[in-house]
């Protein structure tokens, strides 16, 4: 396994850009379930799911990717 310090660097780069990809999308989802009328606790419910998704997706990309390197 490839563990230079540019490695850990860039890895370090894509973790901070998928939470920030995934606080993103849980807000919109959050935001859209509100605006559709959904009370504030389940328009927070499911803009945490979302959240939950998108990481669990994007975090499995990533390690795909990782090992594919």
């Amino acid at each position: 396994m490839n563990t230079s310090s540019a490695h850990l660097a860039l890895l370090a780069l894509l973790l901070a850009v998928v939470a920030l990809f995934c606080a993103l999308v849980g807000a919109a989802a959050g935001l859209l379930a509100r605006i559709d009328g959904a009370t504030y606790p389940a328009a927070l419910l499911r803009g945490g799911l979302a959240f939950a998704g998108s990481a669990t997706l994007s975090l499995a990309l990533l390690t795909f990717v990782n090992t594919a390197l």
